[in-house]
């Protein structure tokens, strides 16, 4: 396998210059980033088919060990605040649990029966979709996990880093990503992590884009879980609609910090309304906008209408 080979290249890295091993590393993580690009097609189509069964009410696990369980969880954990997916509809499946988040657990990834238990245990089926990766692509964890989601009719992805390994063979969307030999022979932290980290940050953030949480460029999801968060939302509420802070805190406060809420309200929806529309467009901000388009042109047609005067003339 390509991330367990010892490259020529760097049989001697340990007799450089601080500067050139750093020099050499940096060129790795580059070369890293750019073997996500032979991968995009695998990206887009793992991100089409997601988009249409989390559009079904579906469920999004990631799945891993080691340090390609860490990126999984990472990616996975982030689109709560920054794109407000439901928690419920999230899981996160790491070899060894919540301990192998912060210590090595390394035994932990040859524990097949744990993985199809965890399976079995949160009921995973069709709709959910499943994102499995190994830099290997044959961790016995990761591809046990896989396997029972895919027997119960979950869509499975693997991202995989050698090619024609299991994970991606038995996948129902593969992602391989050719980040071949790490400069520390095996250490795929490295390379392979890197472009794993890029692979999920892409493909994520592209089925959030599709589900309609991403409008214009902005977070319009986003929880203002914090204080500067709570900025984020006025920032973005602002620049959507022009208004003054003065009305954009209002409307958040009247929105309970729901920023496509807010915008809807300051359009002149009530909250029944705002949120009727958005359940309508499934939560998409810019078919909302649309719908309000159409009726504010319909209004105005007809209050045209009423202003004609008769064609006919009663005491003609």
């Amino acid at each position: 396998m390509n991330t367990e080979r010892a490259s020529p290249r760097y049989v001697d890295i340990d007799l450089w210059e601080p500067s050139d091993i750093l020099h050499a590393m940096v060129e790795g993580q580059m070369a890293a980033v750019a073997c996500v690009h032979a991968a995009l097609g695998a990206i887009a189509d793992a991100a089409r088919a997601t988009e249409e069964r989390l559009g079904r009410g579906g469920r999004l696990i990631y799945v891993g060990a080691g340090t390609s369980g860490r990126l999984a969880v990472q990616d996975g954990a982030e689109l709560i605040p920054t794109f407000n997916w439901p928690a419920e509809r999230l899981l996160l499946l790491m070899a060894g649990g919540k301990d192998a988040l912060f210590r090595s657990a390394e035994n932990a990834e040859d524990q097949t029966e744990q993985g199809e238990r965890l399976i079995r245990q949160h009921g995973i089926a069709a709709p959910d979709v499943l994102i499995a990766v190994a830099a290997s692509g044959t961790t016995p964890f990761t591809l046990a996990c896989l396997r029972e989601a895919k027997r119960r009719g979950a869509f499975t992805v693997g991202i995989a880093n050698n090619r024609g390994t299991p994970l991606l063979l038995e996948a129902d969307c593969a992602i391989w990503l050719d980040s071949g030999p790490e400069p520390i022979a095996g250490s795929t932290r490295m390379k392979a992590g890197t472009a794993q980290r890029v692979a999920l940050n892409l493909l994520s953030s592209l089925v959030m884009i599709r589900l309609g949480r991403v409008h214009e460029g902005l977070m319009v999801d986003v929880q203002a879980t914090n204080a500067k968060l709570a900025r984020r939302s006025e920032s973005i509420l602002q620049r959507l609609t022009g208004r003054s802070s003065t009305e954009v805190t209002d409307a958040l406060g009247r929105s309970k910090g729901n920023v496509k809420l807010a915008v809807l309200l300051l359009h002149g929806c009530s909250v029944d309304e705002a949120t009727r529309l958005l359940e309508r467009t499934g939560g998409r901000l810019r078919a909302a906008l649309k719908d309000i388009g159409r009726r504010d042109a319909a209004e105005t047609d007809l209050a045209i209408v009423e202003e004609l005067p008769s064609a006919v003339d009663p005491d003609a």
